[in-house]
């Protein structure tokens, strides 16, 4: 049967009113006196305190989520802890302007959930105190947590600044999913109502997407995305050159940026071909998520082909059935190459503290909590009873879905996210994948594993010189490529414009970009 851990905590995390300051006290270091022990810490598990104890947190929650104090499974925590929790929790949108007002103004809740914090923000505000370091409350306070970072030393790496302290807590989820955002849709109805085969080749699907564009309904689409950043599928086939939405890629240890390479300039002016042709929707390169879902759920349906995460949420569950993925196609050299973008499994931000909590060792406590597998589990995808169930194995498995509801829709309105760990091995203990996410993950197994391009950039925080250094080079760098990037597309023009366009990244900084991703590389790699 399935069971919470029990906690233990050293004595020192008892009995310790102030938190002893190494030789060299560091802006972040908490000079204020712990509370926690007049709340009635407990000496391990649950609940966490005696005393009645109130905290306040903020952070970002999804628009379709409801009020956190209202969901079933905070509740839990707040039965099982003896720590209630004001929340303040906003839609991420709302939340980021929240956030940056906070920040300035120094005016913090006790605790961040869902930061939203960049690795910048984590970096400035760690340094200048205004988040607490973590990792001696973490060896003190934090046994679940302690004992996953001492079995994974990466995930360690991944939640540590550049200066040795950690300043958020990591959610962690490993399916091996997000490596392969986007993949690419086929209306096969078409297909068999216009007597053509799956193509196998990028000039097979060209042809497809032709005779789409010649045969198909008023309207149609033969092939539409969210961005170039979409398709980098079809670039390296069309190229020969792997690429990624920020086109920073890893091969055989070395930090490559791909947007100056001759195999996507050749990409790029075919895509330019087939935008000539009509192949290509006309504001790929401008709408956003809601345009681009209006179109999939079209009737009569308009796409041919599209790139995305899955295809239920594109064109809706009744159409889904109508669309497959297209298989990685060989490039010019024969070799089939599926990007591996760096979405990471090992996220920071989940979980700050900042320097006005007077209860942070009963804080991290409280964070440890979370960390327990199953209560991960529930975490993420919602309580024990209402989204997940135990089977005949005693592992989590997803209680069906209702009619009209999809997974994700359900998920976000009784799971807050937040701090959690997800294993690999925890998906053969303790939890099933979902069911979309067991069909991607045999998608993936598939079509795109055994073809990866290259290595993702591993999730390495900067330091703020580093950040400093590089900050505005990147995103200008990024800008220009991206705009360069649909207008060729759309207009044509790179073959006149390629040299100049190498020239410029060079002048923009590119070099000294390279240079600080690749230190920073190998600083991850070393510490990992």
């Amino acid at each position: 049967m399935l069971s919470r851990r029990r906690f233990t905590l050293t004595s020192a995390a008892l009995t310790a009113a102030m938190f002893s300051l190494p030789a060299c006290t560091r802006p972040s270091e908490r000079l204020t006196e712990d509370l926690s022990s007049e709340m009635g810490l407990t000496e391990s598990g649950l609940p966490i305190v005696t005393e009645e104890l109130t905290l306040t947190v903020g952070g970002a929650k999804s628009p379709l989520a409801p009020e956190y104090e209202t969901m079933q499974l905070v509740q839990t925590w707040e039965e099982d802890s003896g720590i209630s929790i004001t929340w303040s929790n906003e839609p991420d949108e709302v939340w980021g302007e929240k956030k940056n007002l906070l920040l300035a103004s120094g005016e913090l809740p006790d605790a961040l959930f869902n930061t939203g914090l960049t690795d910048a923000e984590v970096a400035k505000y760690g340094a200048n105190g205004t988040l607490i370091a973590l990792e001696d409350l973490i060896a003190e306070n934090a046994p679940t947590l302690s004992g996953i970072l001492e079995k994974r030393p990466d995930i360690r790496a991944a939640i540590t600044a550049s200066d040795g302290h950690i300043y958020t807590l990591p959610s962690v989820e490993e399916m091996g999913l997000v490596e392969f955002p986007s993949m690419m849709f086929l209306n096969t109805d078409w297909l068999e109502r216009y007597g053509l085969a799956m193509p196998t080749t990028v000039e097979e699907y060209h042809q497809v997407l032709l005779a789409f564009k010649a045969e198909g309904p008023s309207g149609v689409l033969p092939l539409s995305f969210i961005g170039a950043g979409a398709i980098c599928d079809l670039i390296a086939a069309l190229g020969g050159q792997p690429d990624v939405p920020d086109h920073r890629i890893v091969q055989d240890g070395t930090v490559v940026f791909t947007a100056d390479k001759d195999g996507f300039r050749d990409a790029i002016a075919q895509l330019h071909t087939w935008h000539a042709e009509g192949l290509i929707d006309q504001e790929a390169f401008a709408q956003d998520y809601v345009k681009f879902i209006a179109k999939g759920k079209a009737d009569p349906q308009i796409l041919g082909s599209f790139c995305f995460w899955e295809v239920p949420e594109v064109v809706g569950p009744e159409q889904a059935d109508q669309y497959a993925i297209v298989p990685i196609f060989p490039g010019p050299d024969g070799v089939r190459r599926a990007c591996v973008v760096s979405n990471q499994e090992i996220n920071r931000g989940a979980f700050a503290i900042s320097r006005t909590n007077e209860y942070a060792a009963a804080t991290v406590r409280w964070a440890d909590m979370l960390f327990d597998p199953v209560m991960s589990a529930q975490a993420n995808w919602g309580p024990i009873g209402v989204t997940q169930q135990e089977n005949a194995d005693g592992l989590l498995e997803q209680i069906p879905v209702g009619e009209g509801e999809t997974e994700q829709e359900r998920r976000v309105k009784v799971s807050p996210g937040g701090p959690k760990i997800i294993t690999a091995e925890d998906f053969e203990t303790v939890v099933l994948p979902e069911p979309r996410a067991a069909a991607r993950q045999a998608q993936i197994a598939e079509h795109y594993a055994p073809h990866r391009a290259n290595e993702k950039f591993p999730p390495v925080m900067l330091s703020v010189e580093e950040l400093d250094q590089v900050s505005t080079i990147e995103a200008d760098v990024q800008t220009f490529v991206s705009e360069k990037v649909a207008t060729w597309i759309v207009k044509g023009g790179i073959e006149a414009e390629w040299d100049g366009y190498v020239s410029q990244l060079q002048t923009m900084g590119l070099p000294d970009l390279l240079g600080v991703w690749q230190g920073a590389y190998d600083r991850f790699t070393a510490a990992g």
